[in-house]
């Protein structure tokens, strides 16, 4: 029987590895559709922003009350992870609480801590569950919140108290056995629960808490990529390759910095430029689709945690424009899947669906409200980016269709021609002096 129990622990145990990888493998494809970018200067710097903000929590602090709770759940994820651990070489190699001999009397005392954390962690789940559908938060009520994105955020809540209330019961009814650990400091309150149940009964409940346990999270590891809860893992990365340059600054285009560098050269033959390469893909100015973006781009969108922080403090949503900074990088993300699903039918070759980020997606109303103000790079925990991603839009559509806002574009046409946004020639710039 126990060999038995043994196998199909192993083969639950690497289904759900393989299931997960695969899926993880199918993202990891679709954020290199991006556009080559070099993330790889200073990586101290790196490192130290990575640990700052995605291990140390840094940014969620802003806000103390959401800051606590959810350090608090990622507390409990981080450490609670150890009695997985013991519990996959339980299931493995037909062990009991494997660690128990090596850490004596010590061994209660950290499963007991662990046990404190799951009961905090289901006090700081049951508030974010009112927070999200009681009390209606603001940034929890917009109109991309609809639909899916609030059904997967109240699945990781019921998820997650799941989880808590499978260990502390295995740990309770175990403490029901001869050979239990009597001195689980929350699981023996709860053990009189299951007082007087015939023999044998305990035990086969302790294994079925068991099994609930390690399958809940298993299953969980491969609802994460279907889910926002996938920035569990991908948080790391993104807060090492994210934009370390100071908030104002913004990318220059290549192409048109080359072409004002030949400009300004006066050595420079203009009608010496090399003839151009025929096979060589005509170079877009911006982004109109997802496979425009840059792989950081497609990555932050991914690591979105649509936790609406970056939308609470736009000031083109608060005054009641469309632009969300949390719907760009779900639209975003929407997109590449959308494209890397047609791959997938298709033999991994896109075949053209007549869509694009820009347009179908995300409207030209929604990237012109934004004031490129980065209060939304500032306000996210994990260092995302929405307004690079507006900006390349923006770029786009001002470059290659010329459809900026009327008032833009005889701002830039005046540029053009005078030199300066005014509607008066050079010559003519300094008669108000006359006057």
């Amino acid at each position: 029987m126990l060999y038995l129990q043994q196998l199909v622990f192993a083969a639950v145990l690497f289904t759900a590895i393989w299931r997960f990888s695969k899926k993880a493998g199918v993202i990891s494809r679709n954020i290199h559709l991006g556009k080559a970018q070099n993330r790889s200067d200073n990586p101290g710097a790196r490192r130290s922003n990575m640990l700052r903000v995605a291990f140390g929590q840094s940014k969620m602090q802003a806000r103390p009350v959401a800051g606590i709770l959810h350090f608090i759940v990622y507390a409990a994820f981080l450490i609670i992870n150890i009695e997985v651990l013991e519990i996959i070489v339980d299931g493995l190699f037909g062990t009991h609480r494997f660690f128990a001999p090596f850490l004596g009397s010590a061994y209660p005392v950290i499963i007991g801590f662990f046990e404190i954390l799951a009961v905090l962690t289901v006090v700081a789940v049951v508030i974010f569950w009112w927070r999200r559908n009681v009390a209606k938060l603001d940034r929890f009520t917009k109109p991309e919140m609809k639909g899916w994105a609030f059904t997967d955020a109240n699945n990781i809540l019921y998820i997650e108290v799941a989880l808590m209330f499978a260990l502390l019961n295995m740990n309770a009814v175990e403490s029901l056995l001869a050979d239990g650990h009597e001195a689980f400091i929350i699981s023996n309150s709860i053990a009189p629960l299951w007082s007087g149940l015939s023999e044998g009964t305990p035990h086969l409940l302790e294994r079925g808490f068991w099994w609930v346990h390690i399958v809940g999270i298993l299953a969980f590891l491969n609802y994460l990529p279907y889910s926002k809860h996938f920035h569990i893992i991908l948080a790391f990365p993104n807060t090492y390759y994210a934009n370390l340059m100071a908030k104002g600054k913004f990318e220059n285009n290549a192409a048109v910095t080359k072409e004002v560098a030949l400009m300004m050269d006066p050595t420079a033959d203009p009608f010496a430029a090399p003839a151009p390469d025929a096979e060589a893909p005509v170079e877009r100015f911006g982004v109109k689709d997802a496979t425009d973006l840059s792989w950081i781009n497609l990555m932050n969108a991914y690591t979105c945690t649509e936790c609406g922080r970056c939308t609470s403090e736009c000031p083109a949503n608060l005054t009641g424009k469309k632009l969300s900074p949390r719907k760009i990088m779900m639209d975003t993300r929407d997109r590449i899947e959308e494209i890397g699903q047609n791959m997938d039918a298709n033999g991994g070759t896109f075949q053209e669906d007549g869509k694009s980020l820009l347009g179908d997606y995300i409207t030209p109303e929604e990237i012109w409200a934004c004031t490129s103000c980065n209060a939304c790079v500032q306000a996210c925990p994990v260092d995302i980016d929405p307004l690079n991603i507006i900006m390349k839009l923006r770029n786009y559509a001002t470059m290659e269709e010329s459809s900026a806002p009327s008032e833009l574009n005889a701002m830039m046409t005046n540029v053009e021609n005078n030199g300066a946004p005014w509607p008066f020639s050079q010559m003519d710039r300094a008669n108000w002096t006359n006057e």
